[in-house]
């Protein structure tokens, strides 16, 4: 029995602590907050991430929570052109996504981890890692583990020493949950109103909290992370007007946003560690590699990396044969989505004219194409070079398609 420390209890920290625990290792968390909790909004569960909760015999726990999603939809807001329909239908053998709030997907996790009797360190605020040791901001420093677990996000301090440099976006977004607005929105669609690159907002289903049978969705509405401080000093109100007059029918939307603190900034920034792993230390999700949302992959990639690197710890008893099988199975995947997500972006979240224009006259038109439905499909699905691979000890269904 090898002993392992996570750092971090977001979904992939809380995930690659169970498939360990699971494998009969000992396993603790290390979670920078005073309390261990969910961050952030909704987001989407792909059939990528789902074929992860498969193996862990959890997406049905998660699916009593979440909302199917069918189809990503979006249009230009002065004209009302469609530019972006793309259908989970359109695939090879067909999945839905789930619509989930962070809550939901956390809850589930860390139960699932509490259950196995998985050690739940709060208050831990990492900042460095030597000879198999945490020392955290308050110069406490843990017990020896065979490997630490960097599962800490984008701004992982443990990744920087490993020459992480993310590269900030300009533009962000303000998220909020709001209750689910009803008609005319599709309650099994992510749907989006453009104007330009420069305004984007979008309403995704988001299921339901724990304990709660109120059915959420989550708001979003892009902005320069620069322009924040401004945004905060306007009234609100006469921001609403703005939304609303892109998108009137959204309006229901934002009757719960009464104050600008009901709105969170997402700050986004780009990079990709080159090896991923040093001795006695692996990092996966955000902390390895991260950048805009624009194709929802941020979640699954974690889980897939949590997949892979106890896959590789299971085949490899030795850490050096180990870490570097994990880093290759992951490389090839994660380079293609952070290309995608660098080469998509521009198109929905820019200044300038040009790429809006593209986008609006010539990508959609592209999109109708014969094949292009099933490539867009398997685009924002993650299955472009198919990463889901079932462990030999996985239980529950085979979602291989």
């Amino acid at each position: 029995m090898s002993t392992f420390a996570v750092v971090g209890a977001g979904p992939s920290g809380l995930a690659v602590a169970l498939m360990l625990a699971r494998q009969g290792h000992r396993v603790s968390v290390f979670e920078r907050f005073q309390a261990a909790g969910p961050v952030g909004a909704g987001f989407m569960l792909q059939p990528t991430g789902l074929a992860v909760l498969d193996s862990l015999g959890l997406t049905p726990a998660v699916e009593a929570l979440a909302q199917p999603i069918d189809h990503i939809f979006g249009r230009e807001a002065r004209g009302g052109r469609v530019v972006l329909d793309v259908r989970y239908s359109d695939l090879k053998q067909p999945r839905q996504a789930l619509g989930v709030h962070r809550a939901a997907l956390f809850q589930v996790l860390y139960d699932a981890c509490l259950a196995e009797g998985i050690d739940i360190e709060t208050g831990w605020d990492v900042v460095g890692t030597e000879g198999g040791r945490l020392t955290d901001t308050r110069g406490r420093t843990s017990a020896i583990f065979d490997l630490i677990i960097d599962a800490s996000g984008a701004r992982s301090v443990i990744a920087r020493s490993l020459g992480a440099r993310p590269r900030a976006l300009a533009y962000g977004a303000l998220w909020a949950t709001v209750p689910w607005p009803g008609a005319p929105f599709d309650e099994a669609a992510l749907q989006q109103v453009y104007r330009g690159a420069s305004t984007m907002i979008g309403i995704l289903p988001a299921g339901t909290r724990p304990g709660s049978a109120d059915r959420l969705a989550t708001f979003f509405w892009s902005l320069k992370s620069a322009d924040y401080p401004r945004w905060r000093a306007d009234s609100l109100y006469a921001w609403k007007d703005e939304v609303r007059r892109h998108w009137p029918e959204v309006a229901p939307a934002l009757t719960s946003l009464r104050t600008h603190e009901d709105l969170t900034l997402a700050r986004y920034g780009h990079h990709t560690l080159a090896r991923p792993w040093a001795k006695r230390l692996a990092v996966i999700g955000d902390a390895a590699h991260s950048t805009s949302p624009q194709l929802g992959q941020g979640v699954n990639m974690g889980l897939l990396d949590a997949l892979a690197l106890t896959q590789a710890l299971e085949r490899h008893p030795d850490l050096t044969e180990a870490l570097p099988a994990y880093a290759a199975s992951r490389r090839w995947h994660v380079r293609l989505y952070q290309a995608l997500s660098m080469g998509f972006t521009p198109f929905y979240q820019a200044d300038g004219r040009v790429r809006p224009w593209v986008r609006d006259h010539i990508l959609g038109k592209v999109a109708r194409l014969p094949l292009a439905p099933r490539l867009l499909a398997a685009t924002v699905s993650g299955l472009m070079l198919d990463p889901r691979v079932r462990p030999a000890s996985a239980a529950g269904p085979d979602s291989r398609s």
